[in-house]
């Protein structure tokens, strides 16, 4: 299959309908769990992708692409809200913006080189350790009171960047939980991973559209590795159910949703490595 045009019009609904469906849990989850939307976004569109029987070559890359793109405008909106309440840290921002950066253009570049299911694996193996998180981790865990400084600091920048990249993330489902293991207080930590989004979804999104120009096999409305299809569907989808997500967030016992989160998180990334195993 080289595309979803004129000859795979009956699938168009489908397509459709799977990404309003992608894009809306993926606002609901993250306005009621705090979590980033492209951790949902990116195995729904991979497995919606494998149903329309999108060549695997290319499936997880216009994935995570298309992922990338979305987190431009939501980073933005949620930006704004933490920015209001005083809860973005422009110092920090600062010291790890340019790392961040380089971390992104690293793992763009890394992930326009691989193959199909090493990204998928990459992902798969990170949704493991965010699900294991999410079920045992606890608020009051710390390995410092204060982020290290000089090199290890920077790194621990770059890692997100290039790891966000690689996922299809927007950091804050690595840079939250990073940070608050290093004292960081987690109003702050949300917010400030808000800005560190827009920093990966720009040069990410731009280096997806790049190295994916001419690849064959990709879904028919793709610019590169992003989706314009899945983007004006899931983009409204997902900011028009982040406010009911934030609303629940204070009626339902987050505790729980967490739990079940994680749980559809787990088996996501179990059935992704075992699609990977011969």
């Amino acid at each position: 299959m080289t595309g979803l045009g004129i000859a795979a019009v009956p699938q168009l609904p489908i397509l459709g309908g799977g990404l309003l469906l992608a894009g809306g849990f993926a606002g609901l989850a993250a306005g009621m769990m705090g979590v980033g939307g492209g951790i949902v976004i990116v195995p729904v569109l991979y497995h919606l992708f494998t149903a329309l029987g999108v060549d695997e070559a290319v499936r997880m890359h216009v994935a995570v692409g298309t992922s990338l793109a979305t987190i431009i405008a939501t980073s933005l909106t949620s930006l704004r809200a933490h920015r209001r309440r005083g809860a973005v840290d422009g110092e920090l921002l600062r010291a790890w913006g340019p790392a961040i950066f380089l971390g992104v253009l690293a793992g763009t570049a890394v992930a326009g080189v691989v193959r199909g299911p090493v990204l998928t694996a990459v992902f798969a193996g990170m949704a493991v350790l965010v699900t294991l998180h999410m079920l045992f981790g606890k608020p009051e865990w710390r390995i410092a009171d204060g982020l290290p400084s000089g090199a290890p600091r920077q790194g621990l920048a770059g890692g997100i960047g290039m790891m966000s990249a690689m996922m299809g993330i927007g950091g804050g489902t690595l840079s939250v939980p990073i940070l608050t293991l290093f004292g960081y207080p987690i109003h702050r930590a949300v917010g400030t991973a808000a800005a560190l989004g827009f920093i990966i979804g720009v040069p990410g999104t731009v280096g997806f559209v790049l190295t994916g120009w001419n690849v064959p096999g990709r879904p028919d409305f793709s610019l590169g590795y992003v989706n314009l299809l899945g983007l004006a569907l899931i983009l409204p989808a997902s900011m028009a159910m982040a406010p009911l997500g934030a609303r629940l967030a204070h009626s339902l016992d987050t505790r729980v949703l967490r739990r079940v989160f994680a749980l559809f998180l787990g088996l996501t990334a179990a059935r992704m490595i075992h699609g990977l195993l011969p």
